[in-house]
C-alpha cells in the first residue's frame, strides 16, 4: 500500500526513523519499512545479504514493532536473527559479529510515547538519508513491491555475554585498582548491559541507580544531556562515596561521566582523554571530532601527534567519515563515542571502560585527572523554540557585524569571535528548535554571549 509522502517524511528523518507510536508509527508502517529495508540491502555490494539482525529496547511498544519489522523483512525472503532486549551498541556489535545489516528499535532519550528505528548495514555501517533512508522512504510512499519467492525464517540468539567479552577485550584493564562506580541507567538499557560488562570486572563495585527496565521512565528522562537528569546521579555519587558516576541514555549508546565531587565531566574532555589513549597505541592516527566539541579536543589531538578531522553533527556523518579516513576514534559533544575497533560504530560503554581504565591505573581522583582536558568554559547545548530559524540566525549575525572574525556553514553556522570565543547555531532535525553552543575562555564571556544571542532571538520572534 502507498502512504502520504508528508507522513512518511515526518518519521523517516536524516539518520533514523522516529515518531509517536499509534499516531505516526504503528505495526503496519514498520512492516513496510522492514520490507523496504530488506529490498535495499538484499543485493547491495559484493555479496548478497540474506540475514538482518534485530534488537529492541524496553519500551512497551518495542517488542510488537520489532516483530512487525521482522515480518516485513522475512516477506522479502531474508532471514531474521532476533537478539531481543539490547542496547543500541549491542545491536551494532551483533551486526559486526554476524556481518549482516541490523535494526534497533528505540527512541533513544525521547519520551515514552515515542519509538523509532536505527538502521545499519553489515558491519554496523551507517544508514542515513544520503545512504539509503531516502530510498526506503520513497519505497514506503510508493508501496513496497511483493517478493516473488519463499519467505525467510526467524531465529533467536542471545549475544549479551559475547558483547561484554568483546568490549573488555578492547581495553587493557590489567592495572585497574578497586573502583566504586555509581551508574544511573535511567530505567533504560544500561540496566541490562552494565551488569554484563562492568559486573564481570574484578575490583569494580557497581552502585546501581534506576536499573529497572521501564520504558515509562518513572524517575527522570533518560537524557543525560539535560543537566536536570544528572541530579540523581550526582547525589548518588556523593551518598555512596563513589569514585566515578556514569549515566546512560535510554538505549545506552551514550554515556555521561560525573566525577567524585558530583560534577559533570564534559563529553569533550572524555573525547580528549580517550583520543589520547588511542593515540598512545597508534601514533599519528586520525581522530574525528564534531564541530560542537571544545577546541581543546583538536588542540590535544595535535599535541599528541594525531590528525584532528572536524565533522558535522550526527552519527551517520561521523561513521562515514570514520570509514573514509580510517580514523581510530571519534567523539561528539553529545557523548557519542566511535571506535574503529568497534566497526566504526559508537559505544558509550566502551568509552566508559576507557575512562575507568585511565582512572584505575593511577592514584589521582577523577576531578584531578580530567582537569587538563578542560581548557575552556562552555554553555552546553541551549535550545530555543522558534518559528523561523533562518531569520533568527540572520538577526544574530547582523548584531555582531564586524566583530565576527570568521564563519563557516559545515553544520548550521559557526561563528568565530576571536580570542577563543565562538558559537554555533543549528536547527534541529526533529523539532522546531534552534540549538546554541558557546565556548570561551571564561564563564563570564560565555554568559555574555549567551545573553546577547538570546536577546536577538527573542527580538526576532514574531
Amino acid at each position: 500500500m502507498s502512504r502520504p509522502a508528508e507522513a512518511v517524511h515526518a518519521v523517516i528523518k536524516a539518520y533514523d526513523v522516529r515518531g509517536l507510536v499509534g499516531e505516526q508509527i504503528d505495526e503496519g508502517f514498520v512492516r513496510d519499512v522492514g520490507g523496504a529495508f530488506a529490498r535495499l540491502v538484499r543485493d547491495e555490494g559484493d555479496q548478497s545479504v540474506d540475514t538482518v539482525v534485530i534488537g529492541h529496547d524496553m519500551r512497551a511498544s518495542s517488542p510488537a514493532l520489532s516483530d512487525a519489522f521482522a515480518e516485513g523483512v522475512t516477506a522479502q525472503g531474508l532471514d531474521v536473527v532476533r537478539i531481543g532486549l539490547a542496547s543500541t551498541d549491542q545491536l551494532y556489535f551483533a551486526s559486526g559479529l554476524l556481518n549482516c545489516p541490523g535494526a534497533m528499535f528505540t527512541a533513544s532519550h525521547n519520551p515514552a510515547a515515542y519509538n523509532g528505528i536505527k538502521l545499519c548495514r553489515a558491519g554496523a555501517k551507517p544508514v542515513g538519508r544520503e545512504t539509503g533512508l531516502a530510498t526506503v522512504a520513497q519505497e514506503v510512499i510508493d508501496g513496497v513491491p511483493a517478493h516473488d519467492g519463499a519467505a525467510g525464517t526467524i531465529t533467536d540468539r542471545d549475544v549479551l555475554v559475547e558483547y561484554g567479552d568483546f568490549l573488555r577485550s578492547l581495553v587493557d584493564l590489567a592495572a585497574l585498582s578497586p573502583l566504586r562506580v555509581a551508574v544511573d541507567a535511567g530505567n533504560g538499557m544500561g540496566g541490562h548491559t552494565t551488569p554484563a560488562v562492568l559486573g564481570a570486572i574484578p575490583g569494580i563495585t557497581v552502585l546501581p541507580l534506576y536499573f529497572e527496565l521501564d520504558g515509562t521512565f518513572p524517575n527522570h528522562e533518560a537524557n543525560p544531556l539535560d543537566p536536570a537528569n544528572l541530579v540523581d546521579l550526582q547525589k548518588h555519587v556523593l551518598d555512596t562515596s563513589a569514585d566515578i558516576g556514569l549515566a546512560f541514555d535510554g538505549d545506552a549508546d551514550r554515556c555521561f561521566v560525573v566525577d567524585e565531587l558530583g560534577r559533570p565531566v564534559s563529553p569533550s574532555a572524555v573525547t580528549a582523554l580517550v583520543a589520547g589513549r588511542e593515540l598512545g597505541r597508534e601514533i599519528g592516527a586520525t581522530v574525528i571530532h564534531n564541530l560542537i566539541t571544545s577546541r581543546a579536543v583538536p588542540e590535544l589531538i595535535t599535541e599528541r601527534g594525531g590528525t584532528a578531522v572536524r565533522s558535522r553533527v550526527g552519527h551517520s556523518y561521523i561513521k562515514a567519515l570514520m570509514a573514509e579516513t580510517g580514523a581510530i576514534f571519534g567523539g561528539e559533544h553529545s557523548a557519542h563515542y566511535y571506535f574503529r575497533d568497534f566497526w566504526g560504530a559508537d559505544s558509550g560503554m566502551l568509552a566508559a571502560l576507557h575512562v575507568l581504565a585511565a582512572l584505575g591505573e593511577q592514584d589521582r581522583p577523577l576531578s584531578e585527572l580530567m582537569a587538563k582536558y578542560q581548557r575552556y568554559e562552555a554553555s552546553g547545548e541551549i535550545n530555543f523554540t522558534v518559528a523561523d530559524a533562518p531569520a533568527c540566525v540572520r538577526a544574530v549575525l547582523a548584531s555582531y557585524g564586524s566583530d565576527i572574525a570568521s564563519t563557516d556553514e559545515l553544520d548550521g553556522v559557526t561563528v568565530d569571535l576571536g580570542d577563543g570565543r565562538w558559537f554555533n547555531l543549528r536547527s534541529s532535525n526533529t523539532e522546531p528548535l534552534l540549538r546554541l553552543n558557546v565556548e570561551s575562555r571564561t564563564r563570564v564571556e560565555v554568559d555574555q554571549i549567551v545573553e546577547h544571542i538570546a536577546a536577538q532571538i527573542r527580538a526576532s520572534a514574531p
